[in-house]
């Protein structure tokens, strides 16, 4: 997925460097097995604490919403399996 999702409309009262975050995760996650993906998530949920990067749930919703426009199937998959886990906590 490229960087243009973050040019939308719907994501511009959100901050860049939150986006430039999420970018970020987007590729280091890329290439990611199922079983990879929990330990890679609670990596991240520490990296955003130590850089005290948070997300409203309102700024999550339009961010997967974009995502999802851009994404392609494999990425979608994806994406719906973050959104489970982060649903179950």
């Amino acid at each position: 997925m490229q960087n243009d999702w973050m040019k939308e409309e719907s994501l511009k009262d959100i901050e860049p460097y939150k986006l430039d975050f999420l970018q970020a995760l987007l590729f280091e996650s890329s290439n990611l097995k199922k079983e990879q993906m929990l330990p890679f998530l609670m990596a991240v949920a520490k990296r955003g604490q130590e850089k005290k990067v948070t997300f409203s749930d309102e700024e999550i919703n339009k961010i997967v919403a974009v995502l999802k426009k851009h994404a392609t199937p494999e990425e979608l998959v994806k994406i719906e399996k973050v959104m489970a886990l982060r649903a179950r906590k």
